[in-house]
């Protein structure tokens, strides 16, 4: 689990500080100011690999670099490990172009698990990715971590070990094809997760295929079929990119999860308590109505993938959607979450750790911190608005200013709009008589 980062000189900002809670962390704030790089930071003080140099096929997750490259820059992060609290300090060194630290063994923060904005997905495996030890050595000679471009999700992952070309994962057409036909335990793991991370009802809902497809006669792979809420089975690559979405991630956390389990049993270890989730654009493809949604459900996700109700769950989340975080409004509590906000005051990228309000509708996010609109509605409708509020303030109105905003009201506003009550018992004051006006 990660408990803090501290960053001077390098991001967008001269420092950064945050305080990170042990359930839920939301990132908001503007595009451009650092949400995607704390996440990448995140990962990278939990591994010690940007994902960027362990898959160049990426096209996101590069190393952090100095804001000033003459100046010094450190990254200092505390991690809670398997064998305790670790603080740990590393500073730029600009000959090695390189993060820098004391050697050693590093920590075990649990299984990793990085969803990338991109589609790629990382995951850093304690069974897998940690270093081997060879009577009171430490050898760090196992893979630094698994890092999948969004091809690579689908059509399997293949790296060097050992100077070697390996296969470290089929991919999802052909692992989930494999799954469902040996109709065990990974098919039902799978199916589960799905049932979990998707809306339940209607047409939301998703379930594996009873059967399998052929995109063309050239191409011999049987390709999974997803059960829409609907009733047709549709070949999993031709659904929408919500849809894709949603079973790369059930894919990518069956699939970590079930080479754990066989890793720790090779080893001879139990499996991990800990996971540690990271999103980029956590509602990137999302339907609103799955926005509202994905949160809740991936919170809970790993008990059900893990069968352990005691599983310690870590999701750490950067985000656009007003969706996301009045999805979270029943569930947050204070003692294990926190909602992290990125503003652009004086010149300057300010992150600070805001108090969470219950704000009701969606719209009351929009006109939050979180996202600073003036009103939730278009800019035409919030223009308008402002100039007759305006107007509301004026002890004597000209009638032409009047007339003007009310047709600017009329092309900007919906007939339902709830500022028209306003609107119109303004004008209706206008008309009564003198010293009787409300």
């Amino acid at each position: 689990m990660l408990k803090s980062l501290h960053l001077k000189n390098v991001g967008p900002a001269p420092e950064m500080q945050m305080e990170l809670a042990p359930r839920l962390n939301l990132i908001t704030g503007d595009n451009g100011l650092g949400k995607s790089f704390l996440i990448d930071v995140a990962w990278w003080a939990l591994t010690r690999k940007w994902p960027q140099d362990l898959n160049t096929n990426l096209t996101s997750g590069y190393g952090a670099r100095p804001t000033e490259i003459t100046k010094k820059s450190t990254i200092e992060f505390e991690v809670e490990s398997k064998t305790g609290r670790v603080k740990y300090e590393s500073t730029y060194v600009p000959d090695e172009q390189s993060w820098l630290g004391k050697a050693g063994r590093p920590w075990n923060p649990g299984l990793v698990v990085y969803a990338l904005a991109d589609g790629g997905f990382a995951v850093w495996d304690p069974a897998r990715n940690y270093w081997k030890k060879k009577g009171n050595v430490d050898i760090q000679d196992r893979v630094p971590a698994y890092v999948f471009s969004s091809k690579d999700v689908w059509d399997g992952l293949r790296i060097p070990i050992d100077e070697k070309p390996t296969q470290v994962s089929n991919g999802l057409v052909a692992d989930w094809a494999s799954w469902i036909r040996e109709r065990g335990e990974d098919a039902r793991r799978m199916a589960a997760v799905l049932e979990v991370l998707a809306p339940t009802g209607g047409d939301d809902s998703l379930k594996p295929g009873e059967s399998f497809a052929r995109l063309s006669i050239n191409d011999a792979r049987d390709i999974p079929t997803i059960r829409m809420g609907y009733g047709q089975e549709v070949p999993i690559l031709y659904a929408s990119l919500g849809v894709r979405r949603i079973t790369a991630l059930a894919y990518m956390l069956s699939w970590a999860w079930r080479e754990h389990l066989i890793a720790s049993k090779q080893l001879g270890q139990e499996p991990s308590s800990r996971i540690v989730l990271l999103f980029d654009e956590i509602e990137a493809h999302l339907h609103p109505r799955w926005q509202r949604a994905v949160v809740p459900a991936l919170l809970k996700v790993m008990q059900k993938l893990t069968n352990d109700e005691d599983a310690r769950v870590q999701l750490i989340a950067a985000t656009h959607s007003p969706l996301v975080l009045a999805s979270v409004e029943p569930l947050f509590d204070r003692g294990q979450d926190a909602w992290f906000d990125l503003d652009f005051e004086n010149q300057e990228v300010i992150l600070r750790k805001r108090p969470f309000v219950r704000r009701g509708e969606v719209g009351n996010w929009l006109t939050s911190e979180a996202f600073d609109l003036g009103e939730p509605r278009s800019i035409e409708a919030e223009v308008a608005m402002r100039e007759a509020l305006n107007l509301c303030r004026q002890a004597t109105p000209e009638d032409t200013d009047i007339e003007r905003v009310n047709t600017l009201l009329q092309s900007a506003l919906g007939d339902t709009d709830r500022f028209w009550v306003r609107w119109t018992a303004f004008r209706e004051s206008l008309k009564a008589p003198k010293g009787k006006k409300k």
